[in-house]
């Protein structure tokens, strides 16, 4: 099974709601009786109807031996290394760690419609704007309609007319994800293959890292760009917390209480050398001293200036309740 993540996620047979009842029947069947691929085309073509096409049939059993649900060798179809550990208990935690982990997008996603809900088009926006490699047409609506598809079929989406929605476990997930996903890399022993990208958060007042999709996301949704210092380069960027990470766990995942600053500004933010208030506008603390030329330029010449910050991209609640925990303001 490759490692790399898969870009393109294949519906199943069976109806939007029922992929994860198809992939459960699919692996069953291959557990128990090891066929041919001509016996998993027939068994496919007698499960479900006005199902025939073996090339239709093949691609999404291609697609679960990609994922490692299922493995072939010499025309014989088993259950693969992801297969085999589902089987071990078939609980939906399972399934939907193997689905994020081996398919791109789908935890970033979860994290934007904690936001609100979206329409399809909107959907497929925010896939591509997060991840621009994933390189299907904007134009087709079938790449978003499956991830969501999956979803909902994991219980973590619902449909609201035509909106698509979490559902109360899907909250629960991104509640979790964003540290869960992390791994346990700090600052300290972090390993980055390609040191002039950035996978995972490492903020620079406190070693900690978060899920590298909600740092995808959040980083989306500022262009790439600290608001303050002008700095945008993903490498040179933190996902920086308003209400702290710590004294505030509940808001840790949702979008609108990250923004992303440069690791130099996040630090002066975070020992309270500036804040931003409900306007937007940047505020220096009185007793910031610098002879910095850089600080000089990107804060205090920039006091009370409104910072370049999309539109409701951050929760003026969130700044109130932080800045009300600032004696300075």
């Amino acid at each position: 099974m490759a490692s790399e993540r898969l870009r393109s996620i294949v519906p199943m047979f069976g109806g939007a709601t029922n992929y994860a009842e198809t992939l459960d029947a699919i692996i069953e069947y291959v557990n128990s009786q090891q066929p041919t691929t001509d016996e998993l085309v027939g068994w496919h073509r007698g499960r479900f109807e006005r199902v025939s096409s073996q090339d239709s049939i093949l691609r999404r059993c291609n697609y679960l031996q990609n994922v490692g649900f299922l493995a072939v060798q010499a025309n014989e179809w088993t259950t693969g290394s992801e297969g085999e550990r589902y089987l071990a208990n078939q609980s939906t935690e399972t399934l939907l760690e193997i689905m994020c982990r081996r398919n791109l997008g789908l935890r970033s996603l979860l994290y934007a419609l904690a936001i609100g809900p979206m329409s399809i088009e909107e959907v497929g926006c925010q896939q591509l704007e997060t991840h621009p490699e994933l390189g299907w047409d904007p134009a087709n609506d079938d790449m978003a309609l499956q991830r969501i598809n999956w979803l909902r079929s994991l219980g973590l989406v619902t449909t609201a007319g035509e909106q698509y929605a979490l559902t109360s476990d899907g909250y629960h997930f991104i509640d979790e994800a964003v540290e869960t996903w992390a791994g346990s890399t700090t600052v300290d022993d972090a390993v980055t293959a390609d040191p002039m990208t950035a996978g995972t958060y490492e903020t620079t007042v406190k070693a900690r890292s978060i899920d590298p999709e909600f740092r995808a996301i959040a980083l989306s949704q500022f262009d790439q760009t600290c608001p303050v210092s002008g700095v945008d380069h993903p490498a040179l960027l933190d996902v920086a917390h308003i209400l702290p990470w710590t004294a505030y766990p509940e808001s840790r995942a949702d979008l609108r209480n990250v923004l992303p600053l440069s690791k130099t500004h996040h630090a002066a933010f975070d020992r309270g050398f500036f804040t931003i208030d409900e306007e937007y506008c940047l505020r220096v603390n009185p007793d910031f001293e610098t002879d910095s030329p850089l600080l000089q330029e990107t804060i205090y010449d920039q006091q009370g200036e409104r910072l370049p910050l999309p539109d409701k991209a951050i929760d003026p609640e969130y700044l109130q309740r932080y800045n009300a925990t600032l004696e300075w303001i």
